[in-house]
């Protein structure tokens, strides 16, 4: 998978967190102040391994995130699953969280076909279903789960 398209799923995971704490006072104000590649790690012909290094400005309460999970489609089709490890948010803070995750191409899909879309240059026709399993307190009481269908990655990168 390119830099390219893993730094769009990044901004794509940083607005997925920013929505899933929708229920915290101050979410207006969460902000994602960068978004960069620490290191992408070929698992397999159809799966790579990499962090990703998102900046965040959380000015609400601390929360964890505990996974995400999900599928990103290209017009319409599955084109791969991804899941991410857990992280924390410190509240009335700005720091730089590293998210690892796993994309896997889906069945039926070759690296060619998403090098193709990665050089297109553009987000158009990506969606995406994610899952969120979020908790406001680090033993896990008050877990929120939220799902979100057909998201347009492009509208987040812009």
């Amino acid at each position: 998978m390119s830099v390219k398209l893993l730094k769009h799923i990044g901004l794509f995971f940083a607005a997925a967190l920013l929505v899933c704490s929708c229920g915290m006072s101050k979410v207006k104000d969460i902000a994602i102040t960068s978004v960069g590649v620490s290191y992408i790690v070929p698992t397999s012909p159809r799966s790579v391994d990499a962090k990703l290094m998102l900046g965040i400005d959380n000015p609400a309460r601390k929360f964890a995130v505990n996974h995400i999970s999900g599928v990103i489609r290209y017009q319409g089709k599955d084109l791969a699953h991804f899941i991410t490890g857990g992280m924390e948010l410190e509240g009335n803070a700005e720091q730089v969280y590293a998210l690892p995750c796993t994309v896997t191409l889906a069945d039926g899909v070759s690296i060619l076909e998403v090098l193709v879309i990665a050089s297109k240059g553009s987000l158009t026709g990506l969606t995406a279903d994610v899952d969120i399993q979020a908790a406001l307190r680090k033993n896990g009481v008050l877990r929120a789960p939220y799902h979100f269908r057909d998201l347009d990655i492009s509208q987040f990168t812009k």
